[in-house]
């Protein structure tokens, strides 16, 4: 999720600034990114509407993951 923050979140976590919301967030969108990948390959048995369902939580988190990224650039000057 969002590779190119890849060093910015680095220096969250080891900076102990990755609180536990953005840690369960981005925990959440590896395991839905996850779950989307084997229901695509087929070994997941989900209908369309599941697979949507997840696709836009999945979206909603990176969303909310980014905008606690930047803010957290943004104070750093990363």
């Amino acid at each position: 999720m969002l590779h190119e923050y890849r060093d910015v979140i680095t220096h969250m976590k080891e900076n102990n600034a990755a609180n536990a919301h953005f840690l369960k967030i981005f925990d959440r969108h590896n395991s839905l990114d996850d779950q989307i990948t084997e229901a695509e390959k087929g070994n997941i048995p989900l209908t369309d509407l599941e697979l949507e369902k997840l696709k836009k939580e999945k979206l909603l988190l990176k969303d909310e993951a980014y905008a606690m990224i930047i803010d957290y650039k943004k104070e750093h000057s990363l």
